[in-house]
């Protein structure tokens, strides 16, 4: 394991851009913080998390794809893929780097593959960080996260006055050869005695023994016809916040735009919340919030475990708990199944 004083945190900042595009937390003017290019001067936030996730350096929010020209009968196509060039994030939280895993297995391990994904993943390196201060509103340890163990291509903590590392991957232990002259070797004493620390904050969080056992990929219409979605959707204003902070949200639009020169293809995000969403020629298949809040939440509680070995689409980052204007939530979503003694059906 290596360390480096607090204090020379920027030094090594320095080091890393010198090399290639370096983004890090860090706070606005508003006092919350997001990812950022480094340049001298910017000064790491001490937020334990960022309000947009790391997931837009993989995913953005739009995306070129692809740009076409008719002249007559001929059709000249223009791909506007360039190689992405190499960058590295500091600061990414284990409730993040999870997030990537769950959108690599859509994007990367199925077929097709997102080449555009794919050659911003190939591209990036990810320093996670340990959350010394869970929130009241983390609920990551529910599905198996571990906030002191977080993962990614290397993995630091900040314990007894020092950044700890530890390399993970090939990508991550080239990367700390490079800045190996600013690191010094650690005994990795203290950040097992921050371990042990978070470990315990972790247990004592509001929401982290929450019961999924209603979601064990079985019963899948008795959920999905459970009047508890008349209650715990009734508030939704169908404003789309929640999966826009969400990190593994990944759904997407394709839209044609005629730029007077021709035509260009872009993608955006999407939400199922909203009422246009998956709309056909006929009509949208979800014609109610009501169906719409049951989709997004089935999607992550249901639909993706069954289809992805068990594995839930929420990694208990707790934005949609901060961000939702009414307070809906899938906290409440899984409180109410977990509380009710026997799931009624509708008509």
């Amino acid at each position: 394991m290596l360390s480096l004083p607090v204090e020379k945190i920027d030094g090594l900042f320095e080091a890393i851009a010198a090399q290639e595009k370096l983004y890090i937390p860090v706070d606005n003017s508003s006092g919350k913080a997001n990812f950022s290019l480094w340049q001298k001067g910017a000064r790491l936030s001490d937020a334990l998390k960022t309000v947009r996730s790391a997931k837009d350096f993989f995913f953005p929010k739009t995306e070129h794809l692809v740009s076409y020209k008719i002249d007559g009968k001929q059709i000249t196509v223009e791909d506007p893929r360039k190689d992405v060039e190499d960058f590295v994030l500091f600061g990414v939280r284990a409730c993040d780097a999870k997030s990537f895993s769950i959108i690599d297995d859509v994007y990367l391990n199925m077929t097709p593959v997102d080449s555009y994904y794919k050659n911003r993943r190939d591209h990036g390196t990810v320093i996670t960080l340990a959350c010394s201060e869970p929130d009241k509103t983390c609920f990551c340890p529910v599905y198996g996260i571990d906030a002191a163990n977080p993962a990614g291509d290397i993995s630091a903590w900040k314990a007894d006055g020092a950044f700890h590392f530890e390399a993970n991957t090939d990508k991550g232990k080239k990367l700390l050869d490079s800045v190996k002259s600013l690191l010094s070797e650690s005994d990795g004493k203290a950040v097992e005695s921050a371990k042990k620390e978070i470990a315990a904050k972790l247990g004592k969080l509001p929401f982290a023994h929450l019961d999924l056992s209603k979601f064990a990929g079985k019963d899948m219409l008795k959920l999905f016809n459970s009047k508890i979605w008349d209650s715990v959707s009734e508030a939704c204003l169908g404003c789309g916040t929640c999966t826009y902070v969400c990190p593994t949200c990944m759904c997407f639009d394709v839209r044609d735009f005629d730029t007077g020169s021709g035509i260009r293809q872009v993608r955006c995000w999407d939400s199922c919340m909203y009422s246009d969403f998956t709309q056909m020629a006929a009509e949208n298949p979800r014609h109610t919030q009501k169906e719409r809040s049951r989709q997004r939440f089935m999607h992550k509680l249901v639909y993706y475990p069954m289809a992805h070995g068990g594995t839930f689409s929420c990694v208990g980052c707790g934005r949609c708990l901060e961000s939702c204007p009414v307070n809906m939530n899938i906290v409440k979503v899984i409180k109410a199944f977990s509380e009710e003694s026997g799931t009624t059906e509708e008509q």
